[in-house]
Order: C-alpha cells, then sequence, then structure tokens
C-alpha cells in the first residue's frame, strides 16, 4: 500500500509564481488553481498511490515561536491573487481524489511527519511530495521524497528521493541534516545560524563528529581554532537552532491516514473546473469520468 503526502502551501506558491496572469472572464485569478490541479493530477498519474492527502499549514507552533520569536517573520505576505485560490484550493481538493488536511497552529512539516511515521509504522510506502529540506531528515526504507526537479527527475519527469539521493545530495544521512541545519540555519524560516559556518563546513564537522551532541561534548576536538571559538560562542543558539529544525512526529491527527483512500468526485470537479474556464484541463476530466464511470455513470455528470 502506498500513501502520498502532498507539502500544500510548496505547491500553491510554486504554481501560482509558475503561471502569470491566468484569469477567467470575470477576471478571477485562476493560475495557481490550474498549475495546482495539473501538479497533483501528475502525481497521481505518475504514483498511482492507494492513499493521498494535501497537508496545510495553519499557523506556527509554539514550541518554536517561543524558542525564537523571530521564526519565519522574514516573510512576506500573501498576493492578494493568490489568498481566494488559496481557499479554493483548500475546499476542492477532495473533487480530484486525495483529502484536504491541517491542524490548528500547526505547520504541514510536523502533521506530514506524524502522519508518515504512522503510516511507515504499518508497512506502508510513504511519499512526500514537498521541496522542503527539513523533510528530508524522514528519509528511510518506507519514506521517499517525489521530485520534479531537473536534472534529477529523469525522463519520466520526476524522481523517488531515497536515502543514497539524499546522502549524496548533502553528503551526510538523512538522520544528520537536522544537525547540519542546526550550524547553518535557515535564511528562508528566519533561523540564524554560526556566523562563518556555511553548509560545506556544517557537511565537514558533523561527518567527522557524527552529531550535535557529541559536537557540543567535546569542541576541543575542533582543530581550527577560529571554528572551534565559533561554535563554543554559539553554542546556545545551536542548541535552540536544533530544537527549532526537528519536527513533531506525535502529533494529534485531524484524520487517520487509512481514511485517505483516493475518491475523485467527477460531477463536482467538472462544474468546479468549468466555472473556473480550464478548456483543456476540462476535457482531460470529463474523458476520465467518462472512462471511469461507462456509459450510465457519463449521463450523470452532465
Amino acid at each position: 500500500m502506498r500513501l502520498l503526502l502532498v507539502d500544500g502551501h510548496y505547491y500553491l506558491y510554486r504554481s501560482f509564481y509558475a503561471i502569470r496572469g491566468l484569469r477567467n472572464s470575470r477576471g478571477e485569478p485562476t493560475n495557481a488553481i490550474y498549475g495546482y490541479a495539473k501538479a497533483i493530477r501528475k502525481m497521481l498519474a505518475d504514483l498511482k498511490p492507494d492513499l493521498a492527502a494535501v497537508v496545510w499549514d495553519s499557523g506556527l507552533p509554539a514550541r518554536r515561536t517561543t524558542l525564537q520569536p523571530e521564526y519565519k517573520q522574514n516573510r512576506t505576505s500573501m498576493p492578494d491573487d493568490l489568498r481566494p485560490q488559496e481557499e479554493w484550493l483548500q475546499e476542492n481538493i477532495p473533487l480530484f481524489g486525495p483529502a484536504s488536511v491541517s491542524a490548528e497552529n500547526t505547520e504541514a512539516d510536523d502533521l506530514i511527519a506524524t502522519y508518515a511515521r504512522a503510516a511507515s509504522g504499518e508497512g506502508v510506502e510513504v511519499i512526500i511530495a514537498t521541496n522542503d529540506k527539513d523533510i528530508l531528515q524522514l528519509t528511510c526504507d518506507k519514506i521517499r521524497i517525489y521530485s520534479t526537479a531537473k536534472p534529477e527527475a529523469g525522463p519520466e519527469g520526476f524522481c523517488l528521493l531515497g536515502i543514497p539521493e539524499v546522502q549524496s545530495k548533502w553528503g551526510v544521512s538523512p538522520t544528520q541534516i537536522a544537525d547540519v541545519l542546526a550550524l547553518t540555519g535557515d535564511a528562508s524560516d528566519n533561523i540564524p545560524g554560526v556566523p562563518g559556518v556555511g553548509a560545506k563546513t556544517a557537511v565537514a564537522l558533523i561527518s567527522a563528529h557524527g552529531s550535535i551532541e557529541n559536537l557540543l561534548a567535546d569542541p576541543g576536538a575542533i582543530a581550527n581554532p577560529k571554528l572551534r571559538e565559533k561554535i563554543t560562542s554559539s553554542r546556545e543558539q545551536i542548541i535552540a537552532n536544533r530544537e527549532m529544525v526537528r519536527l513533531d512526529e506525535d502529533l494529534p491527527l485531524p484524520l487517520p491516514w487509512s481514511a485517505f483512500q483516493i475518491r475523485p468526485k467527477y460531477p463536482e470537479l467538472i462544474q468546479a473546473l468549468r466555472t473556473c474556464e480550464f478548456k483543456g484541463l476540462l476535457q482531460e476530466v470529463e474523458s476520465e469520468a467518462a472512462r471511469a464511470t461507462g456509459p450510465i455513470g457519463q449521463q450523470e455528470l452532465f
């Protein structure tokens, strides 16, 4: 059995900026909706999952904002043209088949992590669609990352990142990625890193010492005196960063993962796509609906 978990807001912003200026005849923006619809349909075709859900951010967890009040405060507000499309997608994603889930004051990463660990613990293969480096720390034999990034995507237009691919790209194992991020910080989330310590240095330190815990327990083992001083003087920040990038894996779930059966609602989906005025996409879905429902069911669509 295969479960697909989609990072909702990553694909929302990616779709919005990849396709610009698309509107229906009423002047309503539809570019993100169109890109998202195409992306979701491609995932389902590529992966053929048995279960699927799009997981959305819904506020920030107190444990992170308490540790670092400036967490994600550097991000700009959502564009006006994107906000109604976000609402449309959160409401209508289930028409395509996957569930649409979120939890109050919870980031999608943590909810995805909880679902992924729970399902993989029951022997389910989990595929996570995201470009978020924090999620890479979940990668294991039962959990892989779906990517359409070039050049890794290959002739099929996608790839699945497992332990070897993540280790090759980052230089450390998936379980050590959070340790690297604790040293480098994450500018996109407004998490400060150790001054003067970039990714290459962080990877070298974690590779040599094994973990942040080992590194901080014996900073004298760092040969370079300037680097040793940087790590020593940034100890508290490193400890806070390590907690910031740790994913919650035991949150209360709004729905059980077993409830994510893929059930497209073709009549409602076709009507929604007509409202958006997506001609080519509408034809694709109408043909798919006709094949799925047969001649009798097809009559009920129109």
